[in-house]
């Protein structure tokens, strides 16, 4: 029996075409959804529009970013307005119909929970404040378990062939998150009552779970950069508060924060915001570990 290769390599190539169409393109706004779908959609192709080296407010609507949106059947963002101000240029210029409404493939993880901070009457004389409410969700380790159950059922939506499979996927993801939010806790008593300046609202669900008190923001107002005046006042207030530290996310400057550091005699704490933000945060559960281990170790210093 003579073999047809000419067939047999038809066939290959069919399928492999098949498998890569079947496969899903998630564009993530930010490291946190695009490490969250991995978890969720490990052999979907996941590209992230930024790194936790970039203030996510600020992104240019890059050729590669439109031509990634294009091709996307899932867009994943943080929501509440915090991709504001590139978002909606990029659905334009991407021309992708797929992911313009959250009834399809468009994704906000702030419609799915409760957000802090919620003013209606917040408008931009204020700085840069989101009257949605506080959009960096993603330090909150009940409300990750919230978003993987809501991003599951996304993704059943567009790509319901594999529903087992994403089903599967979450209740190992949740147990093994279950289990890191035990020893996470306890983490997060020994830094409650623990009082910090930082840069902006970054890490205000970290600081809810935890118990850190931030007394005062190193911004004179959301989104301005600190002045002298500011820096001054604030130096009176580490004082006055008992302040332990200055926290500062790993793509923010640390001018004004050192220059506070060094006048209050106060250590300065550089957390990753997200995924990548320093070299031991390479998925969720290390992102975790990483920054109570920070804060952790800054806590006993004091003690």
């Amino acid at each position: 029996m003579r073999i047809n290769f000419k067939s047999v390599l038809s066939v290959v190539l069919l399928s492999l075409s098949h498998n890569a169409f079947a496969q899903l393109n998630i564009f993530a706004c930010e490291p946190e959804y695009a490490a969250l779908a991995k978890e969720i959609a490990p052999d979907a192709r996941i590209y992230s529009a930024t790194t936790a080296m970039q203030d996510p407010h600020q992104v240019q609507a890059r050729p590669s970013l439109i031509a990634k949106m294009r091709q996307a059947d899932l867009v994943i963002c943080a929501g509440a307005e915090l991709e504001v101000g590139w978002l909606p240029m990029l659905q334009m210029k991407a021309a992708n119909a797929r992911v313009r409404s959250t009834d399809e493939g468009l994704f906000f993880a702030a419609e799915h929970v409760q957000t802090l901070d919620q003013d209606s009457n917040a408008d931009r004389s204020m700085g840069d404040v989101h009257s949605l409410g506080n959009p960096h969700v993603h330090f909150s380790p009940q409300r990750i378990l919230t978003l993987a159950q809501a991003l599951t059922q996304k993704l059943i939506q567009l790509d319901e062939e594999q529903a087992q499979t994403y089903i599967q996927r979450l209740d190992d993801f949740e147990k093994r998150w279950i289990l890191a939010m035990k020893k996470w806790q306890q983490s997060a008593n020994q830094l409650n009552g623990m009082k910090v300046i930082a840069y902006h609202s970054s890490f205000r669900y970290l600081f809810d779970f935890t118990g850190i008190e931030q007394v005062a923001d190193l911004e004179p107002k959301p989104g301005l950069p600190p002045t002298s005046s500011h820096l001054a006042s604030l130096l009176k207030q580490a004082k006055n508060d008992n302040v332990t530290a200055i926290v500062v996310a790993s793509y923010q400057s640390e001018r004004g924060a050192n220059w506070l550091a060094e006048k209050a005699n106060l250590p300065v704490v550089v957390l990753p915001l997200s995924v990548g933000g320093n070299e031991q945060s390479h998925d969720l559960f290390s992102l975790y570990d990483s920054v109570l281990a920070l804060l952790t170790q800054v806590s006993m210093r004091k003690d």
